[in-house]
């Protein structure tokens, strides 16, 4: 008996080296891969060609906190598009001055009916059905009101809806489950950005779960062509700061033009609810000069095209587009 026990013993300690011996191998693969996830942000940060990334500015392109700005954080981000900068004015010095007066309005409309037409008032109620001058005024009224924001509101709609120039340079903006890829078609270059960790994130003064190892770079002051699309479910590409949204749809390229005015880094977050990690797959946008953004492209081995090459291959690529979009719609 005490010899069964003995070889039973022995046999499950042969068993239990041998295990240790098959995954001591894959658990050393598995921290190699870890340790190198972590440090590929702090590589893509130091890439060939001299380009640094920009620093982000404090409250600039990024959401305010109410500890920080009880008031800034209920309110839209600054904007520094003008196509944004003339939505904010419209919003600030049109639609909240209207729809404040309205509101005192029809709110001392209420408290007045309440205290005059009270039941200890008019034990009798009044039988009066009809004011010719009350329904023409509330008729006339609203429509002028409609009138003040049509204008303006139609203006906006033109300017968001305006073709890019020719020369525009073309950025295609693809949405995955969960993480955005940035192709350049006219610089030959492909981005996959990820959201860095909170440690990450931290450690490069950025907000938490709005930074990414790869950013989209963009040149500040020129006309970009965005186009979005999506390989698997509906995404939104939106970028608050940029007053930029546009969905990003599987088997659809939408396109919008965007002219970034001041060097920066915009943050956004994917804005369609598009499964588990919506809330993890954040945008950040790298406005520069014109001479970093062709440094950054030549670091990631790509081409700067001529002006002309630019032209052509944007005309030849529009029947393609839009022979894909008729489906669609």
């Amino acid at each position: 008996m005490g010899q069964a026990f003995a070889r039973m013993k022995f046999s499950i300690l042969a068993l239990m080296a041998a295990v240790l011996a098959v995954a001591s191998p894959q658990m050393a693969l598995a921290q190699d891969v870890a340790e190198a996830e972590v440090a590929a942000p702090a590589d893509a940060a130091e890439s060939a060609g001299g380009y640094d990334r920009l620093a982000p500015t404090e409250g600039k392109g990024m959401p305010t906190s109410a500890e920080d700005d009880m008031l800034k954080s209920m309110t839209f981000q600054d904007q520094y598009t003008q196509d944004g900068i003339y939505a904010l004015g419209m919003h600030d010095y049109i639609l909240m001055p209207v729809i404040t007066v309205i509101s005192i309005f029809v709110l001392g409309l209420l408290l007045y009916a309440g205290w005059r037409f009270r039941l200890a008032a008019n034990p009798v109620p009044s039988k009066t059905t009809h004011n010719t001058l009350i329904e023409v005024i509330w008729t006339i009224v609203p429509v002028i009101i409609l009138v003040v924001i049509a204008v303006p509101s139609i203006t906006l709609l033109a300017r968001q809806y305006e073709t890019p120039p020719a020369d525009a340079i073309t950025i295609k903006a693809v949405g995955y489950q969960w993480y955005w890829g940035y192709e350049y078609p006219d610089h030959d270059v492909e981005v996959i950005s990820n959201m860095l960790d909170e440690s990450e994130a931290l450690a490069s003064g950025e907000p938490h779960q709005l930074a990414v190892d790869n950013r989209m770079v963009v040149p500040v002051g020129v006309p970009l062509r965005i186009q979005t699309t999506a390989a698997d479910v509906i995404h939104a590409f939106a970028v608050p700061s940029l007053w930029f949204k546009q969905d990003a749809v599987p088997g659809r390229l939408n396109e919008r033009m965007l002219v970034i005015d001041e060097p920066g880094v915009y943050y956004g977050q994917c804005s369609e609810l598009c499964g588990a990690l919506h809330g993890y797959m954040p945008i950040a946008v790298e406005a520069v000069p014109m001479e970093e953004f062709e440094a950054w492209v030549l670091s990631q081995n790509g081409t700067i095209p001529s002006a002309e090459e630019v032209a052509e291959v944007d005309a030849d690529a529009a029947p393609a587009d839009e022979t894909a979009e008729a489906p669609a719609a």
